[in-house]
């Protein structure tokens, strides 16, 4: 064991959380070692060097998918095609956001020179913005051909703002974690949870969980079948889930990046909503996974997960 490092040093050393360790080693990216009378995963050097090429790769936002395609290969070819079609999607970006750019310019010379004080120059301006989507669609590309759409779809990334949709979350039971250390929760509950599974609430889609982190404790609940007793779920809570009203949006597990431009999205639209912040369990985001079957993560290359942000109605 002298040469294995523990889960908790490798997440400080590189600043992951050890549910994206989890997440990796679920993609067959990386593996851990399991000592006997140690329950907690164990990561040698050669995992360590795999981590810090997925690291690489993340930051180069090079899909978990292609990732995996490029470690299954002997060769350098598979990185080589992955990395140049990434550089002409780049390419791409950059020709769309400079046609873009020309618009909003002519748009803002336009805006410059009428008076907003007047009937007539507001209707012409109106007239002027009207054609803009018209131009867009309109403007020839050289080179990597892209279609006129993604102007649209740039535009909106640069706005750093995902899709919300608001989501009322009826009261429910379910067994809890307890506030713990994130090892402890994602080692000897999970191990608990995956054992008693029977007990948990059978759901039209999705899985009837969710996770939150206060300060650096983790906390993680799963609803319950009607019927089950503080003894069946002993030595864990039964609790009583209150719910409520949620602001939630569509996250990618283990992507700290992805995830964190999520929440920061969900915030800025909550700011000027006509909703704010409510004080609840996970009161900063609570994350739910929507497809727990390993079939579906596999053809996806990555599992879906949505961040719910407790909120109630914006008082007047």
């Amino acid at each position: 064991m002298t040469d294995l490092i523990k889960i908790r040093e490798v997440t400080e050393r590189y600043n992951i959380p050890a549910r994206t360790l989890r997440y990796y080693e679920d993609m067959g990216l990386i593996e851990s070692a399991r000592v006997a009378d140690y329950a907690y995963r164990l990561y040698d050097q050669r995992a360590l060097k795999r981590l810090e090429q997925i690291l690489i790769l993340c930051k180069l936002n090079i899909s978990i998918k292609d990732i995996q395609l490029i470690f299954q290969s002997a060769g350098s070819e598979v990185v080589l095609d992955v990395l140049g079609r990434k550089v002409e999607d780049i390419n791409d970006e950059v020709a769309l956001l400079r046609d873009l750019r020309d618009i909003i310019l002519e748009f803002i010379e336009q805006i410059r020179k009428m008076d907003f004080t007047s009937d007539s120059d507001v209707k012409l301006l109106y007239e002027r913005a009207a054609t803009v989507e018209t131009r867009i669609e309109n403007i020839p590309y050289e080179g990597n051909a892209s279609k006129a759409n993604r102007l649209f779809d740039i535009s909106e990334k640069l706005k750093k703002a995902p899709e919300v949709r608001i989501v009322q979350i009826n009261p429910f039971k379910a067994f809890s974690s307890g506030a713990d250390s994130i090892e402890n929760v994602m080692g000897p509950f999970q191990e608990w949870q995956e054992a008693h599974n029977h007990l948990v609430k059978k759901m039209m889609y999705g899985s009837p969980d969710f996770l939150w982190f206060e300060e650096d404790k983790a906390t993680w609940i799963w609803a319950v079948e009607d019927g089950v007793t503080a003894e069946d779920v002993a030595p864990y809570e039964l609790i009583e889930f209150e719910g409520g009203l949620y602001a939630a949006a569509m996250s990618v597990d283990g992507d700290d990046d992805i995830g964190n431009r999520v929440h920061a999205g969900i915030l800025k639209w909550i700011e000027y909503s006509g909703f704010e912040l409510d004080e609840r369990p996970g009161h900063r985001a609570m994350g739910h996974m929507l497809n727990p079957t390993e079939e579906i993560k596999k053809a996806l290359g990555y599992d879906q997960m949505d961040l719910y942000v407790p909120i109630r109605i914006r008082e007047k």
